[in-house]
């Protein structure tokens, strides 16, 4: 129970080192088998969310099927297209949440039908027991397996290491996938502010300036065309008057912010909108990153708000 204790995180503070030895072997045990615990963590993650995507790519491939867009036989034919892009498909964030929420739950009423019971707590109290424990925030209002002896203690004993580590474990995996959750809402919050913020900008700098060539009163019917790079009068008019001609040189000094953004439109229009390649690359802020969040990133699709 202590190791499942401490390797497992919840850190109840009942069953404690009190010799200066023990102390100092907890020290080297803690640091090689909490650093092996949550690799075991990790790797379970990544076969849980595998399990889960193959399962979720099955029912996939089955609708897909039952609409005709799929051929029975397995074989390539009309579909070649819907084929390739199940290649690469991957399952939406929510559903994964969704059946990890019901895996814990499955799990925490499990454990607590067993502690009600022998521990002799409400239902209530066992399933706080299970998010405490399971969480790792191990207040230590409410410990397990503290009895001096218990009716069948061996499998008692067994049940509560099970009940543990599996806990942990899908509780672990739902916090990642919550943590995903959290940032696409935080990114699509930013998003609008920004989008709005960036508008407001470009309103006021396009009303602030004044142009070198044209007073102010007559600026807004001109357009720039980009074809030619010279500035046009409306489409009405398209010649210039002879006291109006600049030279190259003041036309660019004069007009560097508005050339930049149609260099960089430009540049992405050529380059076909690289962030926004694919679905699975949209608001993809994880990539790169380290243990838990990199397997999320790697085995799940970051699904958009408006998917």
């Amino acid at each position: 129970f202590f190791s499942t204790v401490l390797l497992c995180l919840p850190g109840f503070g009942m069953t404690t080192p009190a010799t200066v030895g023990g102390k100092i072997f907890l020290i080297f045990y803690g640091l090689i088998g909490c650093a092996g615990t949550i690799l075991f963590f990790n790797l379970f993650l990544e076969r849980l969310i595998t399990v889960i995507a193959y399962v979720m790519k099955s029912c996939h491939e089955r609708q897909l099927r039952r609409k005709g867009v799929l051929p029975h036989n397995g074989r390539r034919g009309s579909g070649t297209s819907e084929v390739d892009s199940l290649a690469g498909w991957k399952p939406s964030v929510y559903y994964v949440m969704l059946i990890l929420c019901v895996a814990s739950l499955i799990i925490s009423c499990c454990a607590s039908a067993m502690y009600t019971p022998i521990e002799g707590w409400s239902y209530f109290d066992s399933l706080y027991f299970c998010f405490v424990a399971f969480s790792t925030i191990g207040f230590g209002d409410l410990v397990s397996s503290q009895n001096i002896k218990y009716e069948s203690q061996g499998l008692y004993r067994f049940g509560n290491f099970v009940f543990i580590l599996m806990g942990v474990c899908c509780i672990y995996s739902l916090f990642n996938v919550i943590s995903i959750v959290i940032k696409q809402s935080i990114n699509w919050i930013l998003k609008k502010l920004s989008c709005k913020c960036c508008h407001r900008c470009q309103r006021r700098l396009f009303r602030s300036r004044r142009n070198v060539v044209m007073p102010g009163n007559v600026r807004s019917q001109r357009n720039i065309s980009i074809e030619t790079d010279v500035v046009n009068e409306s489409d009405t008019d398209g010649r210039r008057l002879s006291g109006e001609m600049i030279s190259m040189k003041d036309f660019l000094a004069s007009n560097k912010v508005s050339l930049a953004i149609m260099q960089k439109q430009l540049s992405e229009t050529a380059n076909g909108y690289p962030r926004q390649m694919s679905c699975n690359s949209k608001q993809n802020g994880f990539s790169g990153g380290v243990g838990a969040l990199a397997i999320m990133n790697n085995r799940l699709a970051e699904t958009s708000v408006d998917r």
